[in-house]
């Protein structure tokens, strides 16, 4: 019995709480380019230079999508995603589910947004993929390190953050 319990004692200590979002996100404010200066990658994604997600908010209230990247280097090929994002009811709109494949909707989480909306955090609670997006290509260390921080609280493990390479050519 004593094992028993150890072993639900130790997958009760594994378990994490769900990520909380941001308490309220205004939609058009949201709206617009970002650009992936981290994350945890998707499959899709481990090799992306230049990563710049763009929203529009359509008169239905989904989010048009389009996620573009130069695969490999700054002169890869340049890839394109236009997944759907949809806006969970009663969310704060910080809640989205963001459907690549029909009917499949993935989990996005808005963790962090700063005052300005010129810096947010897009996490999952399974803590398998996460993005550290700015406005700009490049932050100063300072907001990387307070970013990152804020990452790692999240339960995140930062030795699979991968710092997203940008040039001043950006595919913007």
């Amino acid at each position: 019995m004593t094992f028993l319990a150890s072993i639900i004692s130790a997958c009760a200590t594994n378990h994490l709480a769900p990520i909380a979002t941001v308490p309220q996100v205004d939609l058009p404010k949201f709206m617009g380019d970002w650009d992936v200066i981290a994350a945890i990658p998707t499959a899709i994604e481990t090799e992306s230079y230049n990563a710049v997600e763009s929203y529009v908010l359509d008169k239905d209230g989904s989010i048009a999508t389009t996620f573009t990247y130069n695969k490999g280097g700054f002169d890869g090929k340049l890839k394109t995603y236009k997944p759907r994002g949809f806006v969970i009811e009663n969310s704060g709109n910080a809640l989205w589910g963001m459907q690549f494949i029909w009917p499949i909707k993935a989990e996005y989480r808005i963790a962090y947004l700063n005052e300005d909306y010129t810096q947010t955090i897009i996490a999952r609670n399974a803590r398998d993929y996460v993005w550290i997006m700015a406005r700009t290509s490049t932050i100063s260390d300072a907001e990387y390190k307070k970013l990152t921080n804020f990452t790692a609280k999240l339960g995140y493990d930062l030795s699979k953050l991968r710092k997203v390479p940008h040039n001043e050519n950006n595919i913007k």
